[in-house]
């Protein structure tokens, strides 16, 4: 069974993590679950938002209010994860991954919405995959805790999804098409910085060697 949902997940996404990401994940695990932890804080967020503007869509305030709590669970599962590793959680600055994303939304509602319900099924997507890839190269605690939120991660990507699916009158595959390409780019070019949802990180060139000749 969880074979075939990461295999629709990774059908969706197009792509795979590349596997310099996930060498710089092993490397720096602080870095990856303190974003992970403003990851589920963020999700939450965004479900929170959807409710207080999208009032109209009374199927869609009741899933975004259950999937607003069930994030919050998993923030708080990540910040107990953190005090046991003695790790501080702290603010870091966001990738570009999700607001580049939502820059290519709609600015008119409903085309609004629907993009931001196929933006949001693209990060739940990848979240699903990075835990898969990253679960065998993990110590036994933290593969455990991935393990059990794969199907989570997999679950919010296919709500998501429905709700575009079920808001608008036409086919969302042209615009699924669209942010597959635009969150392939991001996953596989470079980033200045590591966080879960970025691209492989840049190799940093010491500062003797830049400035040969």
């Amino acid at each position: 069974m969880t074979a075939s949902f990461i295999s629709e997940v990774q059908l969706f996404l197009g792509c795979a993590t590349p596997e310099r990401w996930l060498e710089h994940a092993i490397t720096d695990q602080e870095t990856l679950l303190i974003d992970h932890a403003h990851c589920e804080k963020k999700a939450a967020a965004t479900a929170l938002h959807m409710m207080f503007r999208y009032v109209e869509y009374g199927p869609l305030l009741h899933r975004m209010s259950r999937l607003a709590r069930e994030e919050l669970r998993h923030f708080e599962q990540v910040l107990k994860l953190l005090e046991q590793r003695h790790i501080e959680y702290r603010h870091l600055t966001a990738s570009r991954y999700a607001e580049s994303l939502r820059s290519y939304c709609r600015k008119k509602d409903p085309e609004r919405l629907i993009d931001i319900l196929i933006v949001g099924a693209f990060i739940e997507a990848r979240s699903c995959e990075r835990f898969s890839a990253l679960i065998p190269l993990l110590d036994a605690q933290l593969a455990d805790f991935y393990q059990s939120l794969l199907r989570s991660e997999a679950r919010h990507f296919k709500v998501y999804l429905r709700f575009a699916e079920e808001i608008t009158k036409t086919s969302i595959e042209e615009r699924i098409d669209f942010f597959r390409a635009k969150e392939q780019e991001l996953i596989l070019t470079e980033d200045s910085v590591f966080r879960f949802h970025s691209g492989p990180p840049t190799t940093i060139v010491p500062v003797s060697a830049s400035h040969s000749s």
